[in-house]
């Protein structure tokens, strides 16, 4: 029997759907200002970390199983094993291969309330400004829906920078999350039913599977230095290797 070339094109234009809504749950800041709202969870922590590894051969970016969910896996070993041995060329390749931290928070975009919350990804310093301002007594609870506050974020490459900064302002005054004009609490409470899934957001590794990766990137053929070529995501599934070098630095 032939192969079903309808079917064929269905499962193709499945996952193509499938990274199209995975890149819709996120937001990235473009060059200039920007006025962005961070939005309560249900937790009543809007401010999320995970760990993630990259550069481990052509595989995209993964979640740490140990770092994240304290079990054991061998690249976690195998980082260790390489400081260990302590010489320049083992230490490097373990900071090339070791978890990273990042940051994620729940936002609206000012002006752009119809794509919905969207998950805006940081790095230490803008977590750090974060915490700071959520525990300024001044300005209170900063994503309360009635009496929060808008920040004003600025997102550029300084003259001679390297890599973009990012620099936030809060709000004079305070602000609903809705007003009448963008529906007020209906709207409300609908964006914060749509707040994306953190736990189906990113990829989850198996220990066994990273493994795989593991003996997979060990058994090429070595080159004389580290094969620590990150993978291209362009086109493909997730938004957090695309954002790298802003994450990195922010």
């Amino acid at each position: 029997m032939a192969i079903d070339l309808e079917k064929m094109r269905a499962k193709q234009q499945t996952l193509e759907n499938r990274g199209k809504k995975q890149d819709s749950n996120f937001w990235k800041p473009q060059d200039g200002e920007q006025v962005i709202r961070i939005v309560p969870t249900a937790d009543g922590d809007p401010f999320k970390e995970y760990w993630f590894h990259y550069n481990l051969g052509r595989n995209p970016g993964f979640l740490s199983p140990y770092r994240n969910y304290d079990i054991p896996d061998s690249l976690n070993s195998f980082v260790r094993d390489l400081f260990r041995e302590g010489t320049d060329d083992s230490i490097k390749m373990a900071k090339d291969l070791m978890a990273r931290q990042r940051f994620f928070a729940p936002v609206l975009v000012r002006g752009e309330e119809d794509k919905g919350v969207r998950i805006w990804g940081f790095g230490k310093r803008v977590y750090e400004t974060l915490l700071g301002l959520v525990l300024n007594p001044e300005y209170g609870d900063i994503t309360d829906t009635e009496t929060g506050t808008d920040l004003t974020l600025k997102y550029g490459k300084p003259e001679g920078a390297q890599f973009p900064e990012t620099k936030l302002t809060p709000r004079r005054s305070t602000s609903p999350l809705c007003n009448d004009k963008l529906g007020g609490p209906e709207k409300c409470a609908e964006l914060l039913e749509s707040i994306p899934d953190f736990d189906t957001l990113f990829v989850r590794k198996t220990p066994a599977e990273v493994q795989i990766m593991l003996d997979e990137w060990l058994a090429e053929e070595p080159t004389g230095e580290p094969d620590v070529v990150k993978y291209d995501t362009e086109g493909t599934s997730s938004a957090v290797d695309k954002a790298y070098k802003e994450l990195m630095t922010a």
